[in-house]
């Protein structure tokens, strides 16, 4: 680090890992009195309500008509109270699905028609100029270090390709509560720092994560924001070229109405079968949806936390977000933050879109389905956690109706477990109790208790069909580029990939059910979900740990297939995907979670994407810096500032001046951590003594921790105390 020291003794007096402070009010929002009366911004195609008309009153007739087919399925004989909770829930379930058939088949027509260019964002014409200066913001939490910086450099430099660097600053935005992993990230900075001799790169870490990440962002802003007229909010697995962030920069000053713009991000690096399954979902599936719903969403389109610009001065007039009343986990601060602030940016009239045609847009997946349903989790609270907000005053009805699908995409699992359990009661009541073919009243005919089974398989096949054929849309759009067909392996390989998929995600749609189902009643009964590590890795599970977290799924799909075939065998085929997933489950979790068997897939040309085929430039880039970074170093934090200096030094330089607690308050860590110092004789028996949450807070404050690097070390002292004894 010889640059990083001569860096450290400039005329400037140091170093210094943020640029000076231009703070911005960002004021907490009502949700009960908006500001004034926003207007329209403008900035969407004029026939935006009647694409909208078009998309509801499709919806609500393909509704009605498999309403009405229910209905008369199960009206014969009349219908008993089980009966009419079945119809009620197949209406609004099928109603969603409808909504989002409706939206993929209208994307496949988008797609064929040809591709427009919204905000004026045409990829194949050169970069345009731009003007103002502009942030990437990326906030980490725990994250390994060496890849989030790899990724940095990557964008970092693809920007510098476009020519346009010196409009852009990039700021690590440290969450990081693991102290090991916070100095890491401050060794990984400074490397980097000094191997780009960036001066449009910066690092700050929080000691208090507060709000979490929407806290951290919010933080950006209140110290930062002045400075900036827009900021690429990014993930810290997230990758986005130069070219689309210089274009997205452009689109933005060149419409000043627009607050907010969305890229569609594609999923890359997917190496285990379940990460391979969600990749080609994404890639084959998601452009067809996103075109749909952008096609009538117009200027009030969604944010999604990431790979997003966004304008700094309306987010910060506008996007602060309310404390929401009650205890966790309905109450406190807002976990899903994105769809609220783009809810907020619209209703004060700013813009917000979605460009799906732009591409150079990417993330990751989760390696498994242990570790997807652990996200799940954490989403499902922050968006059950809306039902607080649909209410606020002056939103626009689509941004409520954002706020309700996402409270919905978690709702829907249970109602659909209730739908299956009703019919199972249904079955069970048909052939155990005694029909009551003369009920009370005068009547002159027997009822018959039943439904109509023809109308019945009518019904389940259609649905069946709804389900299923927007994933065969995806595959044709596919099919319409040459880079894309040979991307996904050529038009048959491409197909049995597609069937392949359907297949694997049935099996695997049982468990998700059961375990969204488990995470609503976890929310309804007061369960916070906290703020877990997101894994990145395809490292393996144990298979005891297969076990026990399906072992809940295995049982109740036995139960299920033993009740069925008790009653029925057509029952038990009729429930036979359900069952076999549920039965299932422990080795279809372990199985998915391998890599091998991701690498034989894709050995056989299966479940491919186009960047798989032909990576970008960024991605490669990315996974070689990834693949020669540097590891996370062993040993204690404290042990790695003793022994190197220009680390010590910048960590110190580094830290906050913000006061870490309120007047009054007591750091419980810092004053046991100081009472072990006093104690200790030397700075291993200190260290030693310590434990995780007392390393971090003599990480976070300078004067513990000038009091421990001036103890004696261990040996030192030693030596010093055979000296004295030589000398008596």
């Amino acid at each position: 680090m010889d640059a990083l020291n001569a860096r450290m003794r400039d005329d400037a007096g140091g170093f210094h890992a943020l640029p000076p402070e231009a703070p911005l009010a960002m004021p907490q929002q009502s949700l009960r009195q908006p500001r004034g009366r926003a207007r329209a911004p403008g900035t969407a195609p004029r026939d935006v309500p009647l694409r909208r008309l078009f998309v509801f009153a499709a919806t609500i007739g393909m509704t009605a008509g498999a309403a009405y087919e229910m209905y008369e399925v199960l009206k014969v004989g009349g219908l008993t109270p089980l009966e009419t909770a079945v119809l009620v829930l197949f209406v609004l379930l099928f109603a969603w699905i409808a909504l989002s058939f409706v939206s993929t088949l209208i994307g496949l027509v988008v797609t064929f028609a040809g591709r427009g260019r919204p905000l004026g964002i045409d990829p194949e014409t050169p970069l345009p100029p731009i003007r103002g200066r502009t942030a990437l913001l990326l906030p980490t939490y725990n994250e390994e270090p060496h890849r989030v910086m790899a990724r940095l450099q990557a964008m970092y430099e693809s920007l510098g390709d476009t020519g346009r660097l010196a409009h852009f600053d990039c700021f690590i935005l440290s969450d990081t509560t693991d102290p090991a992993i916070w100095i890491a990230e401050e060794a990984a900075f400074l490397r980097l720092r000094d191997e780009l001799g960036a001066d449009h790169l910066f690092y700050r870490h929080r000691t208090k994560n507060l709000a979490r990440k929407a806290g951290n962002i919010g933080e950006w802003v209140t110290r930062f924001g002045g400075a900036y007229e827009q900021m690429i909010v990014l993930d810290a697995d997230s990758l986005m070229e130069g070219d689309t962030v210089v274009r997205l920069v452009a689109a933005m000053e060149s419409h000043p109405q627009v607050g907010l713009i969305q890229t569609l991000p594609q999923l890359l690096n997917g190496r285990t079968l379940f990460a391979r399954l969600q990749q080609f979902a994404g890639r084959v599936y998601g452009p067809l949806i996103a075109r749909g719903i952008a096609w009538w969403h117009g200027a009030e389109s969604n944010y999604w936390g990431h790979n997003a610009i966004i304008r700094v001065e309306a987010f910060a007039g506008q996007a602060g977000l309310p404390i929401l009343r009650g205890g966790k986990p309905f109450g406190g601060h807002i976990l899903s933050h994105d769809f609220v602030e783009a809810a907020l940016l619209r209703r004060a009239g700013w813009g917000v879109h979605m460009v799906t045609e732009l591409g150079g847009s990417y993330e990751e997946s989760p390696p498994t389905l242990t570790d997807y349903a652990v996200r799940d989790r954490r989403w499902c609270q922050g968006n059950l956690q809306h039902a607080a907000v649909v209410p606020a005053r002056g939103l626009h009805w689509v941004s409520r109706l954002h706020l309700m699908t996402g409270i919905g995409s978690y709702i829907t699992a249970p109602m659909w477990l209730v739908f299956l359990l009703i019919g199972i009661l249904i079955t069970l009541q048909a052939e155990f109790i005694p029909p009551d073919y003369f009920p009370r009243g005068a009547t002159l005919f027997p009822q018959w208790p039943m439904q109509d089974p023809v109308r019945a398989a009518y019904v389940f096949g259609g649905t069946m069909v709804m389900l299923v054929l927007p994933k065969f849309f995806g595959w044709l759009a596919m099919l319409v580029r040459r880079r894309d067909r040979r991307g996904i392996g050529g038009v048959v390989r491409g197909l049995v990939s597609v069937v392949l998929e359907i297949v694997i995600s049935a099996l695997i749609a049982p468990v998700m059910m059961l375990m969204q189902s488990w995470a609503v009643t976890e929310i309804l009964l007061g369960r916070d979900a906290g703020w877990s590590v997101q894994r990145r890795d395809d490292g393996g599970f144990a298979r005891g740990e297969f076990t026990r977290a399906y072992a809940v799924p295995t049982l109740l799909g036995i139960v299920l297939g033993a009740v069925a075939y008790a009653v029925s065998a057509p029952l038990l085929l009729w429930m036979s995907p359900v069952v076999a997933g549920l039965v299932l489950a422990i080795p279809i979790a372990a199985f998915t979670a391998r890599a091998s068997v991701g690498r034989a897939f894709r050995a056989a040309g299966l479940l491919l994407t186009p960047e798989e085929r032909e990576p970008p430039a960024i991605l490669v880039r990315a996974n070689e810096l990834t693949a020669r970074a540097h590891a996370a170093d062993e040993g204690s934090p404290l042990e790695r500032l003793a022994g190197d200096r220009a680390l010590r030094e910048a960590h110190l330089s580094m830290l906050d001046d913000l006061p870490l607690r309120g007047k009054g308050e007591i750091d419980v860590a810092l004053a046991v951590a100081r009472a072990k110092l006093a104690d200790a004789d030397d700075r291993e028996e200190a260290i030693g003594m310590f434990g995780r949450g007392e390393i971090f807070a003599v990480l976070a404050d300078r004067d513990a921790l000038r009091q421990l690097l001036q103890m004696p070390a261990a040996a030192v002292r030693a030596a010093g105390s055979r000296r004295f004894e030589r000398r008596n």
